[in-house]
């Protein structure tokens, strides 16, 4: 039997590898494995009262709840890091599955257990993720990265349209609105209106490097755009941008939850 709550446990009290071996009766192969694939994949101390060893074994390997099935496993890390590009779907993921396992002539998962499984994974894998921020104390805004479309109810025409979202990393609470320009004045009135949604604006808001908000962002000199600073200084908020290609200071607004928005 593996312990893999104490080896986490002991592991975060700063004991020995060979300390961990002696008290949980594991080899040191399997307890360096389970130390470096929960630090993989960011299950750190203090674990929560559900975290039991079957909960962490089917996290960190929740390829062996399948395995009896007879069918291809699923690859949950290549699956969740694969959602988090652009225009990369479930649906899509599936049919390359699907493809895969033809190729190698086993048995695929139906896309209901496709989606019901890698739901489970998922649910785990978002219970790992710590908190840090304060609720009401940083909104995080940008543009989404792929381009929108409306049709002119007049012409037929299509014409593009680009998605400005915001969220409160705490609540995951979010708000999106598709303008016509990704212009100051636009960034500017969309900011308004989220202030508007939220019913009130937060201490910090932490922007991408955009010329609608930043003019200039060094280690040593942050200039603001002169128009989003007077903003900033309407709504008593202090913007924070993200640190240049430091892509944890900023992930949470890429996620477009189906709250609420000002539609053209």
């Amino acid at each position: 039997m593996i312990h893999y709550r104490k080896i986490l446990e002991l592991h975060d009290e700063g004991i020995s590898l060979r300390g961990i071996t002696a008290s949980t009766g594991n080899s040191r192969q399997k307890v360096t494995e389970v130390i470096n694939l929960a630090e993989k994949k960011g299950l750190v101390c203090p674990l929560e009262e559900e975290m039991t060893d079957k909960w962490i074994e089917e996290f960190l390997f929740p390829e062996k709840t399948l395995e009896a099935s007879g069918r291809q496993p699923l690859n949950f890390d290549y699956i969740h890091e694969e959602l988090a590009k652009p225009n990369v779907t479930l649906s899509l993921l599936h049919h390359e599955y699907e493809a895969e396992c033809r190729a190698n002539q086993k048995i695929p998962y139906s896309y209901r257990s496709f989606l019901r499984h890698y739901s489970r994974y998922a649910d785990k894998y978002k219970a790992t993720l710590r908190i840090r921020r304060k609720p009401g104390e940083i909104m995080e805004v940008d543009w989404a990265g792929s381009t929108a479309f409306i049709i002119d109810r007049d012409t037929g025409e299509k014409v593009k349209a680009y998605v400005f979202v915001a969220t409160l990393p705490c609540s995951q609470f979010s708000y999106a609105e598709a303008t016509l320009s990704m212009d100051s004045q636009s960034w500017i009135t969309a900011h308004n209106n989220t202030y508007k949604y939220f019913g009130g604006s937060t201490q910090i808001v932490v922007p991408d490097n955009l010329k609608t908000s930043v003019t200039k962002h060094t280690t040593r000199e942050l200039i603001l755009n002169p128009t989003y600073r007077e903003m900033a200084d309407y709504y008593n908020t202090v913007v924070m941008p993200a640190r240049v290609r430091t892509p944890k200071d900023y992930s949470e607004v890429f996620i477009i939850p189906n709250h609420g928005c000002y539609g053209l």
